[in-house]
């Protein structure tokens, strides 16, 4: 599997109440992800990114951090599975564009594994 991105999830409890600290005061550019539950900042030079998650659309778990596989979704998922990881939300093609799934690693963080359309 080879990882094209991480992004952290950070838990709040209202987007727009969070954004003028991410946006305002830390200077982060939203980026075009901008759900009614998440929505994506990323430093000026695009180097690093964070996630503000008010709590999973279709998933019964909130993940602590956005794991992008590209193209190797389905060879990630096998992979969970065969390690035995516990897959607390199943590989799914979610409506705005995503497939991914939920995995919980030793410690019980629940991770996202996601590729995007097209990548």
């Amino acid at each position: 599997m080879r990882v094209t991105g991480v992004t952290a999830n950070l838990p709040v409890a209202d987007i727009d109440a969070a954004r003028d600290f991410y946006a305002g005061y830390l200077g982060l550019s939203e980026e075009d992800l901008n759900l009614a539950w998440v929505t994506r900042f990323v430093v000026p030079d695009g180097r690093a990114s964070l996630q503000l998650v008010t709590g999973d659309a279709t998933s019964p778990h909130d993940s602590v951090m956005s794991v992008q596989v590209g193209n190797d979704i389905d060879e990630a998922y096998a992979e969970a599975k065969r390690r035995g990881y516990e897959i607390v939300y199943p590989l799914t093609e979610e409506p705005w564009g995503l497939r991914r799934f939920f995995v919980r690693d030793p410690d019980g963080n629940v991770i996202n594994i996601s590729s995007h359309r097209g990548e």
